[in-house]
C-alpha cells in the first residue's frame, strides 16, 4: 500500500494512468486506515494513550507545516497563492494539505473512540454508535472525510468482534490449491468490479468490496512470492512510517526525471527509478535522524528506522 501511495504521488504517473489512480485511491488509504483502526489499543491508561498521540502529533506538525510553506513557494497542483496565518492553521489544524491528512484523521478518530470507549465501557455496540455519529459530524464540518473515518471504525469493530479470530485465521495462511481458487476467484471479481467507474465511488457498495477483495489478494498470494521478496516487503511495511512522512521531498524532486525520461512513453521505467528513489531516500532521511539521535525528539523512540 505504500509503494502504490508513492508511485501515485508521482504527478506524471497519475496523470499518465488516470483510472489507475482512481482504482488505487479506492483502496490504499482505506487499508491504511482500517489496519490503524484494528491497532488501536483503546485499553492504554491515558497518560500512555496521550503520549501515543503527542508523538504522531509532533512529525504530523513538522511535515504538514513544511509541506504547506513549500506549497507556497514551489509551483505544485496544491500551490498556494498568498500564505497567511489563517490559511497556515487551516491547513495545519483543518483541511491538511498532501498525504499527511491521513495522521490527521488518525489522531483525530483514535483520540474520539479511545474517549467514548472509557465513557461507556460496558456498552461496545453503543460505543460504535456514538463514535459513528461524531465521525459523521466530523465529516460535515469538513474536518474528516467520511468514508476515511468509517474505513478506521471497521478496523476498531474487528478488533473488538468475532471476526478477530477470522483475521488471525487469514494472516496464517498457506498454499492449498483451495486458497489458490480462492484467489483467482477475488482477482477476477476484482477485475470486474473495477471494470465499472461507479465501483469506485467511496460511497458505493462497490469500493468496500474492493477494499475486501484486495486485502483477500493481498494475503492469498504471500505464500506464493517467495521469502525474499516477502522479507523485503515486510521490512518496508514495518518502516512504512518513514516512507510515508518523507516520500513527498522525493516525489517533487523525481519530476525532473520527466524530461531526461522522455523516450520511454510508457512511464515505466520513470516509475521505477523514481519509486526507488523515493524509498531509499525516505529510508536514508529516517537513517540519518537516527544517527542524528534525533529520533526522541520527533518520534518518542530511540530509533525510528527498522532494519529487521
Amino acid at each position: 500500500m505504500i509503494l502504490l501511495m508513492i508511485s501515485f504521488h508521482l504527478v506524471y504517473i497519475g496523470d499518465s494512468y488516470p483510472y489507475a489512480k482512481r482504482v488505487v485511491y479506492t483502496f490504499h488509504m482505506p487499508i491504511f486506515l482500517l489496519i490503524s483502526g484494528y491497532l488501536l489499543n483503546s485499553s492504554k491508561p491515558v497518560r500512555q494513550f496521550l503520549r501515543t498521540m503527542f508523538w504522531y502529533a509532533v512529525p504530523y506538525v513538522i511535515m504538514e507545516s513544511g509541506y504547506t510553506v513549500m506549497a507556497s513557494l514551489l509551483p505544485i497542483r496544491e500551490h498556494i497563492d498568498h500564505l497567511t496565518l489563517p490559511v497556515f492553521m487551516e491547513k495545519l489544524f483543518v483541511k491538511p494539505l498532501g498525504p499527511y491528512w491521513y495522521l490527521h484523521t488518525l489522531i483525530l478518530c483514535a483520540a474520539t473512540y479511545y474517549v467514548v470507549h472509557h465513557l461507556m465501557v460496558r456498552f461496545p455496540v453503543s460505543q460504535f454508535i456514538l463514535t459513528g455519529i461524531l465521525y459523521t459530524l466530523y465529516a460535515r464540518v469538513g474536518i474528516v472525510s467520511l468514508p476515511a473515518s468509517f474505513y478506521f471504525l471497521a478496523g476498531v469493530i474487528i478488533r473488538h468482534s468475532a471476526i478477530d479470530s477470522i483475521v488471525h485465521t487469514a494472516s496464517t495462511v498457506e498454499k492449498s490449491w483451495r486458497m489458490l481458487v480462492c484467489a483467482l476467484l477475488s482477482l477476477f471479481a476484482l477485475l470486474l468490479l473495477i471494470s465499472h467507474p461507479s465501483s469506485l465511488d467511496p460511497y458505493s457498495v462497490g469500493s468496500v468490496l474492493i477494499v475486501c477483495l484486495v486485502i483477500t489478494l493481498c494475503l492469498a498470494f504471500k505464500p506464493y512470492l517467495g521469502e525474499v521478496i516477502n522479507r523485503t516487503l515486510i521490512l518496508l511495511g514495518r518502516n512504512t512510517l518513514c516512507l510515508f512522512l518523507f516520500s513527498p521531498v522525493f516525489t517533487i524532486l523525481c519530476k525532473q526525471l520527466v524530461p531526461i525520461l522522455s523516450f520511454d512513453p510508457t512511464g515505466m521505467l520513470f516509475l521505477a527509478i523514481s519509486l526507488t528513489v523515493c524509498t531509499v531516500g525516505s529510508l536514508c532521511i529516517s537513517h540519518m535522524i537516527d544517527i542524528c539521535r534525533l529520533s526522541p525528539y520527533i518520534f518518542g523512540k530511540e530509533r525510528i528506522t527498522i532494519t529487521k
